[in-house]
């Protein structure tokens, strides 16, 4: 069985979401078997307190305070709102936690994110008007999602005409030349430099969401998506062997 990190906050967005109403019912003390990252006969059980509940250090909130994160802020697969919650502590002004489960957006509003609302971060434009939020943050790897080159750029897009001028947005990724990052469950070789490959789905009590198909990729293809668009790359900080936080900022 593969070890490493069965995964972030990618959102199953499948309509028997086991993903979302596993979170919900540990939220809720009704959680009785565990939530499966699955890939063929290999599985793993997804850590929904650590990944969801558990507190992070506070050096994590004082590294994007000095990003330039501001309010309105908009969370990105803000899963069970636990950024979302310490940015309503930390910023004056609106936070708004996006989530395509209707199961996390009822866990977030049972715990306080004033703002939850449920849409697609691969179609923002949906969600929002234009130049709505000052800043951007997504943590889980979601961003993985957004297959590099054509939806990454469009995601780009998207990404700049829901925030203003002066705008940051923080992303995280894995990095697929990293060791390590071989170790994760459903990992595959992928020949692209710069590339990787992915694919898993999540299990619970029966219900088999869809096949999820990430394509984790570095932070030079990022910078090579945002050539062109209305953003830059800033600093590149890694927080372990091969996962990476990158900071955007429009051009």
């Amino acid at each position: 069985m593969s070890t490493g990190d069965p995964g972030g906050g990618a959102t199953d967005t499948d309509g028997t979401d086991p993903f979302g109403r596993a979170i919900r019912d540990f939220r809720r003390g009704e959680q009785d078997e565990p939530l499966w990252c699955v890939d063929g006969d290999e599985r793993l059980e997804h850590p929904i307190e650590r990944f969801y509940f558990a507190e992070r250090d506070e050096s994590v909130y004082e590294a994007l305070d000095a990003d330039g994160l501001a309010t309105p802020l908009l969370d990105l697969g803000a899963g069970a709102g636990r950024d979302a919650l310490r940015f309503q502590e930390r910023y004056e002004g609106e936070v708004v936690g996006l989530e395509p489960s209707a199961h996390l957006i009822a866990t977030m509003r049972e715990r306080g994110v004033e703002s939850a609302v449920e849409g697609d971060m691969f179609a923002l434009r949906e969600s929002f008007e234009r130049d709505r939020f000052r800043a951007v943050y997504a943590h889980g790897t979601q961003l993985g999602l957004a297959r590099p080159p054509h939806r990454l750029r469009e995601f780009l897009g998207d990404l700049a005409f829901v925030t203003d001028d002066d705008a940051v947005a923080v992303l995280d990724n894995y990095d697929p030349e990293a060791a390590a990052a071989r170790d994760l469950l459903g990992w595959r070789p992928d020949p692209t430099p710069g590339m990787g490959y992915r694919v898993m789905h999540f299990e619970y009590e029966g219900d088999v969401g869809e096949s999820l198909l990430f394509r984790p990729f570095t932070p030079e293809v990022l910078r090579e998506a945002c050539v062109g668009s209305a953003w830059t790359v800033g600093e590149v900080r890694y927080t372990n062997a091969h996962h990476y936080e990158v900071v955007l900022q429009k051009a």
